[in-house]
């Protein structure tokens, strides 16, 4: 979900000096509405002990270009779903991160949760965990429900839209949607053991936000205390410079999530950071073979220090992703190197040794 080259060595990079603050913004946030809030150790701890090494990737059906094509109607797409989340389960994947929108909630409430149910058990039915995302400041920053656009060829995510996005800033009225929706689906699935995780906010921040992201990443996180769903909720961290983001994300987080795009060496300094916390860890965004970020070269330190490994991309599909995230090919040849997913789209891997070695690390 890049469009560049993103650091995370130092994800607590002025942590010391800050946390007392972001301790007290979450106190001032539990004082004023009485609810339960963060995890204990001891609660992060029962997680990770009964969920065990989570692996796998981030998935929407290779036939939907994003999340509103995933979601809506018209468009959901089952029997993909299930046939693709057999290819995962044949690997030994155990989880996928599956993005939601909320304006497919909007046009169709109860539709859109019959949905996520019938995902649910899909997923279930192979063996498959759920992590679901709610927010998202990745790629393009306005959106609208009905038939999306189709693919520019050669490009990645060209499609992919933000979630609230530029909306967020031009309707005062949007946040009072945005409680209502994630509140409803978190208390509809607030006690399912089929979901794992609540990701409820990717790469706040990211598109030239920063800090103008803080008000709803805040919002959403009392959103979710004011439900207290059974699962954890987190949001991860993936940018060192946004320094007041990282430290709010990792003070109100159940567990530890991030990103990393980078080679062994700098995602083992990423993980040495922030296993600091003692807290169960998922890296929920990894696997770039441009940038040396490998399931050869990083899944197995994932597996070796018990931090889940959920890759970017199952199957080849409309949303592009195995062109790189600065390197567009008009014409829409065949990348020389892949840059993300396992499959094609029939099913055949893309390259047989990556699946034996995920096979190996799995089973």
């Amino acid at each position: 979900m890049k469009k560049g080259l993103f650091l995370l060595l130092m994800a607590v990079i002025g942590f010391t000096a800050c946390q007392n603050n972001a301790k007290k913004e979450a106190t001032k946030i539990v004082e004023k509405d009485a609810v339960a809030t963060i995890w204990t150790a001891e609660q992060a701890k029962a997680w990770g002990e009964e969920h065990g090494w989570l692996r796998g990737s981030n998935f929407n059906p290779s036939t939907a270009i994003n999340q509103l094509e995933t979601w809506q109607a018209e468009s959901f797409d089952p029997e993909t779903i299930d046939r693709e989340l057999g290819w995962a389960e044949d690997i030994g994947m155990n989880c996928m991160r599956v993005y939601l929108h909320h304006l497919a909630w909007e046009v169709d409430k109860d539709g859109f949760k019959d949905r996520m149910n019938e995902y649910l058990s899909i997923a279930d039915s192979h063996g498959i965990k759920t992590i679901f995302v709610f927010f998202d400041d990745c790629w393009n920053p306005t959106y609208q429900a009905g038939k999306q656009p189709d693919p520019k060829p050669g490009v990645h995510n060209s499609g992919w839209v933000r979630d609230p996005g530029e909306l967020i800033y031009q309707d005062s009225s949007l946040v009072n949607v945005l409680e209502a929706y994630v509140k409803d689906v978190l208390t509809t699935f607030k006690e399912d053991k089929r979901i794992a995780i609540w990701d409820l906010y990717n790469e706040p921040g990211n598109n030239g936000y920063g800090n103008r992201s803080m008000p709803l990443l805040k919002k959403v996180f009392e959103w979710g205390w004011q439900v207290r769903p059974d699962q954890p909720m987190s949001v991860g961290v993936w940018n060192a410079s946004l320094t007041d983001l990282n430290v709010f994300q990792l003070e109100n987080s159940d567990i530890i999530t991030y990103h990393n795009y980078e080679g062994p060496e700098k995602h083992q300094e990423a993980i040495d950071t922030l296993k600091t916390r003692n807290l169960p860890m998922v890296c929920t965004e990894y696997m770039a073979r441009r940038n040396n970020s490998l399931f050869t070269n990083i899944m197995p330190i994932l597996k070796k220090e018990n931090v889940g490994a959920i890759n970017w991309g199952l199957v080849d599909g409309k949303s592009n992703t195995k062109y790189a995230w600065d390197e567009p090919i008009p014409d829409g040849a065949e990348p020389a190197l892949w840059f993300h997913e396992i499959f094609r789209k029939d099913g055949t891997p893309y390259k047989t040794e990556e699946v034996d070695l995920i096979k190996s690390l799995t089973k």
